[in-house]
């Protein structure tokens, strides 16, 4: 079976998955592009032979549209994800599922009534070969119960617009979701520190900033996001247990002997870092509608979880408080309690 996907949004991300789905793996076509920019949708859509569509709610009702792929604006996710629930096709949604908590919840009820599963996350990190194999070895027990865990999420330099909210909500976010993953557990409250600021930055803007998360079984957290770091992009990980520790790998490089010099190379974007988990996120994705499973990946509750979280985040930074996070009861339909 070839799945059939239509596009909502063509700027640089819907363009580069569109690449993916039509280059990189197989079983899948892409049918249907729309973009609030017309001339953008048609310059995506021409290379792959796909129809430009006037709007969101068009492509989730084309007949010859069997997935949803939503990659446009954030504050628009939500309004198309909840049309394809509508619909009863799948829809892969990039974070953030919706902008605030009360869209995401009425994301998670609706698919909750529908029965079935059927909206995706778009956090890629849990397809990276070096987490899951963290994910195996915290889950097989090795380390004992996990107490602590210490990371990092760095950037070479971030452009002018960046604010200070966005260290929570558009790049602490992958953590977020990847940790709750990794330890099977909920964050419950959330805090930020702000230490001596670099001068690489621009000036409206608190960096690096020092996230300090526990959970609800007590395992506390520290991460250092850090985006003007200049030397390149580098994401740490290392989770402490009872009995051992377990760290997430650099990608590998070769090592380079020179002019009295041994080094190995640093990545500087999160391309390169995350392009074999952004294949594989969509190699499964497609490979389980093919399949008529439903969708395995970061679900439209871990969607809710991750902008409740980052959105306390962000008052914490702004209160200078330690900030409870106040999610709701996780459903059944998720499995969380009857």
């Amino acid at each position: 079976m070839t799945v059939r996907v239509g596009v909502i949004g063509a700027g640089w991300i819907g363009k580069e998955h569109i690449r993916r789905l039509t280059d990189t793996i197989t079983g899948a076509r892409v049918t249907a592009v729309t973009d609030i920019d017309a001339a953008r949708a048609q310059e995506a859509a021409a290379p792959v032979g796909a129809r430009v569509l006037p709007d969101g709610a068009t492509v989730v009702a084309a007949d010859d549209v069997d997935a949803v792929l939503v990659t446009s604006w954030g504050p628009t996710h939500a309004e198309h994800v909840l049309n394809a629930i509508a619909a009863g096709k799948p829809v892969f949604c990039e974070k953030p599922l919706a902008t605030n908590a009360e869209d995401c919840l009425r994301i998670v009820e609706a698919e909750a009534a529908h029965g079935r599963r059927l909206v995706q996350v778009g956090f890629m990190r849990r397809y990276d070969v070096g987490y899951r194999r963290m994910k195996q070895v915290i889950d097989s027990g090795r380390i004992g119960e996990p107490l602590i865990v210490h990371c990092a999420h760095r950037n070479p330099t971030v452009p002018e617009s960046y604010t200070s909210p966005m260290a929570a909500l558009d790049t602490a976010v992958h953590e977020v979701d990847v940790l709750r993953w990794l330890l099977d557990d909920e964050i419950v409250s959330t805090q930020v520190v702000t230490p001596r600021a670099t001068s690489k930055r621009f000036a409206h803007l608190k960096d690096p900033q020092i996230m300090l998360f526990e959970t609800a079984k007590g395992v506390r957290i520290d991460l250092e996001v850090f985006v003007n770091c200049q030397y390149g992009y580098d994401i740490q990980c290392e989770a402490i247990g009872e009995e051992g520790l377990v760290r997430l790998p650099d990608p590998a490089s070769v090592g380079l002997r020179t002019a009295g010099q041994h080094s190995t190379e640093v990545l500087t974007d999160w391309v390169g870092r995350f392009a074999d988990a952004f294949d594989t996120e969509f190699r499964e994705w497609i490979a389980g509608i093919a399949a008529g499973d439903e969708p395995t990946g970061p679900s439209a509750w871990d969607g809710y979880a991750a902008t409740v979280i980052t959105a306390a985040t962000v008052e914490a930074l702004e209160s200078g408080r330690v900030v409870a996070t106040d999610l709701k009861p996780r459903p059944a339909f998720y499995g969380g309690a009857a």
